[in-house]
């Protein structure tokens, strides 16, 4: 059967010759516990948001706040849709031909797939930018990254997003059933025509490319925040950068480790399928491993800031008794810390300021 000319019956070629085998209980089980863990961390970290933005209205942190809040809503509707038709697929024993007869829960999976699989990995590099433009270029940031302009930037990544979910629709090439019968997504068996080749080559491109400039921003920010710590030689950004640092290696940690399997994996089958090892059990592996960063971006994003930060490096000093770094007295606001410590550095004045009080409140 061809999927991409008989609407009726599009996308159950797969189903004939089906050579992935999956425990149901234990596919169940990944997909609820997926699903569950993914809505209560991204609802937890909504709700963080919306009470920082409350207390904190600055404009240094609004765009932050703005970014760090379309990404959380984005990994908790794509844990919400993605999961909800997983569970039902499982529920109804992966019968497709029963309750997919005209393609369109296949095609609803797919677009859902794809969009919630970009879109965090696009604002995930938007946010690096911004920081990296917050820390490098601080005026140009309060000045011309205004709450209008980052909505603007939301709203074009969500439409290329959403642009690059419906290519194939618009295009009249329906999305394909996968070989464990649980998920949709582009055509991975079998790719002979150009076209299914560029879809996959197209997804697996711009993840990376995302990934690769978000890994190059943070690394630049990370690079200006000890430049700045070393010309500053002073206590007050010593435990902002501490926070800083580890948050950039998480960030580009997780991001890295999760998506990159199924990105190299997509990238693999697009430029020469038949000769591609990759089995169903790897794919739906590297899925999984995708999943779980939209699980750690609320925790790497917002969570994983100064109070979790201060509780660890306690159990860490109790544990190994050896006195680190002094970290009893941080500021509430760790962008406006960065601003305020590369503003002071990049000051043709600086030198002719007294540090003397920054340096009594970073004691």
């Amino acid at each position: 059967m061809n999927g991409s000319k008989s609407p009726g019956l599009a996308g159950f070629g797969v189903l004939r010759n089906t050579t992935c085998h999956t425990e149901k209980k234990i596919s169940v089980f990944f997909s609820i516990i997926f699903m569950t863990v993914g809505i209560l961390s991204n609802s937890l970290a909504i709700a963080i948001l919306m009470k920082a933005y409350q207390r904190f209205r600055q404009k240094s942190k609004a765009s932050f706040l703005l970014l760090a809040s379309g990404l959380v809503v984005t990994d908790l509707f794509g844990h919400l849709i993605n999961g909800a038709i997983a569970v039902f697929v499982y529920a109804s024993d992966k019968d497709w031909i029963r309750f997919n007869q005209y393609n369109i829960l296949c095609s609803v999976f797919g677009i859902c797939m794809v969009f919630f699989g970009l879109c965090p990995l696009f604002l995930g590099s938007v946010m690096a930018v911004e920081r990296c433009i917050g820390v490098t270029k601080p005026i140009f940031h309060s000045t011309k990254m205004t709450s209008r302009h980052v909505k603007m930037m939301l709203t074009m990544v969500c439409l290329f997003a959403v642009l690059i979910a419906l290519l194939p629709i618009l295009r009249f090439r329906a999305y394909q059933i996968q070989a464990s019968r649980t998920w949709c997504f582009y055509k991975t068996e079998h790719v002979e025509d150009w076209e299914d080749r560029f879809y996959l080559l197209l997804f697996s491109c711009l993840g990376l490319l995302a990934l690769a400039i978000s890994f190059l921003c943070n690394a630049v920010t990370g690079i200006t925040l000890l430049r700045v710590k070393l010309k500053s030689q002073q206590r007050q950004g010593r435990s902002h950068h501490f926070e800083m640092i580890i948050q950039l290696l998480a960030i580009m940690c997780v991001s890295c480790i999760c998506w990159s399997p199924f990105l190299v994996t997509m990238a693999r089958i697009g430029i020469n399928e038949s000769r591609s090892k990759e089995t169903c059990e790897m794919i739906l592996f590297a899925l999984r491993m995708a999943t779980w960063n939209q699980i750690l971006d609320p925790w790497v994003y917002i969570l994983l800031r100064k109070a979790v930060l201060r509780n660890l490096y306690k159990i860490t000093r109790g544990c190994c008794g050896v006195h680190i770094v002094n970290l009893h007295m941080w500021e509430l606001s760790s962008i406006k810390n960065s601003l305020k410590v590369a503003a002071i550095s990049e000051s043709p004045s600086s030198k002719q300021i007294n540090l003397q009080p920054l340096s009594l409140m970073g004691q």
